[in-house]
């Protein structure tokens, strides 16, 4: 497939998460984290239901950007039924790609992978990792 082929699936995936974000609302009996990027005003309220180790829901709302929507709604795909090291392991692969580090670990985002172009925009980095940071302090929390 050409590169700008490429360019463009990646680019309609993020569009549709940003537009259909998946996990968008608010769990019920569940705290709600909220995070904000003062640099452009984007904020992230997150909920997640932990089941002992494991992130049995997730769930969002805010408002944001299209990278820092995208992203969320690709996060929680990514870590809904993985376990809080898993979800960790992820939020530090995903931070390390959207700075310019490749890992092979990467696979491991799924979707959230098709983000690493983030890191030729410096200044998009974090609206990326706006969500990722909400999971590691509602992980944290939890302990």
């Amino acid at each position: 497939m050409a590169l700008s082929r490429l360019d463009s699936l990646y680019k309609a995936v993020i569009a549709d998460h940003s537009k259909s974000p998946h996990h968008r609302g608010v769990l019920e009996g569940v705290e709600q984290l909220q995070l904000n990027n003062p640099t452009c005003g984007d904020v992230i309220n997150l909920s997640v239901k932990f089941n002992e180790d494991a992130i049995e829901d997730i769930a969002f709302t805010g408002d944001g950007c299209t990278i820092s929507t995208a992203s969320s709604s690709m996060m929680t795909d990514a870590v809904i039924g993985k376990t809080k090291e898993e979800a960790l392991e992820l939020a530090e692969i995903f931070s390390h790609m959207v700075q310019g580090q490749q890992d092979e670990r990467q696979k491991k985002l799924g979707e959230s992978e098709l983000m690493a172009g983030v890191s030729k925009f410096p200044q998009r980095i974090k609206c990326a990792t706006l969500a990722w940071n909400a999971l590691k302090k509602a992980i944290e929390r939890s302990q």
